[in-house]
């Protein structure tokens, strides 16, 4: 692996990494599926806002109420741009991911489920991706049914082939899991799907900033993404999905912004994208998110791929060479498409003792269930630990992980 000037450059971009811990320790940082680091372009860009173009969007006639205007749609259409959508008319900001597909439940789901239809739904998904449908499921008396995975630990494209039937409304998964890595076949999936009339919405979180992401080419209905996983800041996402469907679809909140006329007794709605953005929206972290994007691009998704590729070939090599260290999903070597990511369990040894005991030499992980429970119950697990990787990453990094953990998971059994 011969990539060192690559990963020298992006990094000068993030300030975390030129930071120290305690003992002249650099962080390590392995916990990119949670949350990405966030390169100064993007906080560049929010402090911009908040020093010189703070104003309300949409409303106001004053100058600086045009430059937050111009900035905040600016970023809507960036994000479009991102993942080949037909016109930003296409892009509703949101909270998060999580709310994006809330409001597919909430309003897609409230106008169209009846008694007795169907959603599907596979056993590797985010618990943001079971509990909406859940709740909409339990007020509309559907059915939820979920595709199982394979020993490989990738979806069981027979077995959601099966659970597919005239019922089913909707097919609602994850692009690439956050626990096992795999990539699922959408395009695939998505023709099964409107083959019997049903549409699929798509969780790209963990997909996004790692790949190019063209919505019409994967022929997906809806696509909830979050800024915070793509170098962006918390608290804003979106929701993506086809005019025609936006259009027919209720509004999921109420109040100032999404109407058109309000009248004592009833109300016109705004038009798209705005029927669905009620109040004043997160502006400065959707211009931190348009900044984002545009860094992102910058790189280009094609290089960040190849690298995190390579990267990630080289965690799992490390990381087979654990004994009774056990990895869940698929080889990188075997698929190529898989994410950038490990997540794995010791024999006898919990995964927070693991991470716990990483942290004190400065790398941070994951542990624990994901919000990935249904899938852990399954395989029998009550946790794991993860570690996850960026265009950031470093083979000097992989092989310090890897040297503690192992030093870790002797030191738990020599004193348990």
């Amino acid at each position: 692996m011969n990539n060192s000037k690559f990963t020298e450059k992006v990094r000068e971009d993030f300030p975390l990494f030129s930071s120290f811990k305690k003992d002249n320790k650099k962080i390590i940082y392995l916990d990119h599926a949670a949350t990405s680091q966030k390169p100064k372009q993007v906080i560049d860009a929010l402090k911009n806002y908040y020093s010189f173009e703070n104003a309300n969007v949409h409303r106001g006639a004053h100058q600086l109420s045009a430059k937050a205007t111009e900035a905040f749609e600016q970023a809507r259409d960036i994000t479009a741009r991102f993942i080949n959508a037909k016109t930003s008319k296409e892009i509703v900001f949101t909270r998060n991911a999580t709310e994006a597909i809330n409001l597919v439940a909430n309003s897609w789901g409230e106008m169209s489920l009846r008694e007795g239809d169907e959603i599907l739904l596979t056993l590797m998904e985010h618990h943001s991706n079971i509990i909406p449908w859940q709740m909409i499921a339990k007020r509309k008396g559907c059915t939820i049914r979920y595709a199982g995975i394979t020993e490989n630990g990738e979806l069981d494209l027979d077995d959601l082939r099966s659970k597919l039937t005239n019922k089913t409304r909707l097919i609602s998964l994850v692009h690439i899991s956050n626990t096992l890595g795999c990539c699922n076949p959408i395009k695939e999936i998505s023709n099964l799907a409107h083959n019997l009339g049903a549409l699929v919405c798509l969780d790209a979180c963990q997909s996004l900033a790692h790949k190019n992401i063209n919505v019409i080419d994967l022929n997906v209905d809806f696509l909830a993404g979050s800024s915070h996983k793509l170098c962006g800041p918390t608290g804003i996402g979106f929701l993506w999905s086809k005019e025609n469907i936006l259009d027919s679809m209720p509004p999921f909140l109420g109040g100032g912004e999404m109407i058109e006329d309000v009248f004592l007794e009833y109300s016109t709605w705004a038009d798209l994208p705005h029927k669905f953005e009620a109040g004043t929206p997160a502006i400065g972290e959707a211009i931190g998110l348009g900044a984002a994007l545009k860094y992102l691009e910058s790189i280009g998704l094609e290089s960040i791929q190849k690298y995190e590729r390579e990267i990630t070939e080289y965690l799992f090599e490390k990381l087979h060479s654990i004994e009774e260290l056990n990895i869940l999903g698929p080889n990188p070597i075997n698929d190529q498409s898989r994410g950038a990511l490990a997540s794995f369990n010791v024999k006898g040894i919990h995964s927070n003792d693991i991470a716990e005991l990483l942290d004190n030499q400065g790398i941070c992980i994951r542990s624990g269930h994901h919000c990935c429970q249904p899938l852990h119950r399954y395989l029998g697990l009550n946790s794991t630990a993860r570690a996850s990787l960026s265009f950031t990453s470093t083979q000097e990094e992989i092989d310090i992980f890897t040297n503690e953990l192992i030093k870790s998971i002797n030191f738990i059994k020599n004193n348990s």
